[in-house]
């Protein structure tokens, strides 16, 4: 939406105006997909060599501190996104979009792909950690994107997509490592060169976004003076944080509820989990068809995850655990495409990289976080059920805080309300 973005706005209707991107250059389908495309990748770093850790257990056993080392090449990826991201923003916005989205994807097989060679469990994490690099530049490029060639109920439609093709890509990547490591540990690493045969499409199919006319250029000169909106994106990114904690609960943790309550066959596990996993992208398929903004809607979307983790927590049996995890999902799938619709309508398109990078890292930064912060309350509270309670009654007293929010603002000010959650 080059140059043609109106000033950031908190609502859809608002954001409507049609981007000239959109509507010319190629094939919106092929354009659309291979956003998608790589929307998936950082998904794929982080689930694909899940299913093989143990044989790398086995094969570093002779490592020192092999057992802590191990699981930490399944993590970093993620940690470096969260920390990288900020960084991947500003060049996004200095260096242009496309340019580091192409050079990112090329580098994250040539990274994604090192460990089928390295014989070094120090250098391998060392790989992943670069992998996280590239996923940063990748996640913060693709979103950007989605936000400069769409706009109003499009950009809706496709964020919400988005969440739909991670949260699909996020089984089907764990099936399919767990399908190619059974013959080895290593050979799950070859799908990292998936990436070679998109970066060429991209090259060919994306448009670069750039102003094509002088009204269109002289809005961004004057967006130029306009300082970024930290004060506006502090909230949306707070509260992102806290949303990808309330995200990654279920998928985290599915297994090990289901194992407190004397469920151990994988089948089960498994089943409960694509369960969970369809209830995700159901949820995204709601926001998507929902014609309204995002931010009245986050007080409610809040209250369906707390009632999920309510239900998980006073959950005695099997199927209860799974209706509540659904429940959880169902609001899950709904809150991160509102979250990133929100964070989105509050930047103009000289900020936007920037800012889609602090919200990744608000995201990633809470996924990482998310099995230690439910360690340490399940260390407090003696149970794991008990922690997930914790965390869906803080949930609660967060949509119970948006909803006073909104009324206080409705009632100083009856016009349609400014952004109210920065």
């Amino acid at each position: 939406m080059p140059g043609s973005v109106p000033p950031p706005s908190p609502t859809v209707a608002d954001d409507a105006a049609p981007s000239p991107v959109a509507v010319s250059g190629p094939p919106h389908l092929l354009r659309v997909t291979l956003l998608m495309a790589g929307s998936c990748l950082p998904i794929l770093g982080a689930v694909l060599i899940a299913p093989v850790l143990p044989k790398m257990q086995d094969h570093f056993a002779s490592t020192a501190g092999a057992k802590a080392l191990v699981p930490l090449a399944l993590t970093v990826p993620a940690l470096a996104l969260a920390l990288l991201a900020p960084f991947a923003g500003v060049i996004v916005d200095r260096l242009g979009r496309k340019r580091l989205l192409l050079v990112a994807t090329v580098l994250y097989a040539v990274f994604g792909t090192a460990p089928l060679w390295l014989d070094s469990l120090g250098a391998i994490i060392a790989s992943r950690a670069l992998v996280g690099v590239t996923e940063a530049a990748i996640m913060t490029c693709c979103t950007t994107l989605i936000g400069d060639y769409y706009s109003g109920r499009q950009r809706v439609k496709y964020l919400a997509l988005q969440t739909m093709c991670a949260s699909a890509s996020a089984t089907a990547f764990f099936v399919l490592g767990g399908a190619v490591g059974a013959a080895g540990w290593r050979l799950p690493f070859w799908v990292y060169a998936v990436s070679l045969l998109i970066a060429p499409l991209m090259a060919i199919a994306l448009p670069n976004p750039a102003s094509r006319t002088a009204i269109e250029e002289a809005r961004v000169e004057e967006e130029t003076r306009r300082p970024f909106p930290f004060r506006q994106l502090a909230g949306i990114c707070a509260l992102t944080f806290f949303g990808a904690m309330v995200f990654y609960t279920v998928p985290v943790e599915m297994a090990y509820l289901l194992d407190d309550l004397g469920v151990e066959n994988t089948g089960v596990i498994g089943l409960a989990t694509a369960l969970a996993s369809a209830a995700t992208v159901g949820g995204a398929v709601v926001f998507a068809r929902l014609e309204r903004s995002p931010d009245p809607m986050l007080p409610a979307v809040f209250a369906v995850c707390a009632a999920g983790f309510g239900v998980m927590f006073l959950a005695g049996s099997a199927p209860l655990l799974v209706v509540g995890a659904v429940i959880n999902c169902l609001g899950t799938g709904m809150l991160l495409p509102a979250l990133l619709t929100s964070a989105m309508s509050r930047l103009a398109f000289k900020d936007r990289g920037r800012g889609t990078g602090l919200w990744t890292a608000a995201f990633f930064g809470g996924e990482f976080v998310c099995p230690l912060v439910l360690l340490v309350v399940e260390s407090v509270v003696g149970s794991l059920a008990g922690a997930v309670g914790i965390l869906g009654l803080a949930a609660a007293l967060v949509a119970a805080g948006l909803l006073a929010a909104r009324r206080r603002a409705g009632a100083a000010d009856p016009r349609p309300l400014p952004e109210q959650l920065a």
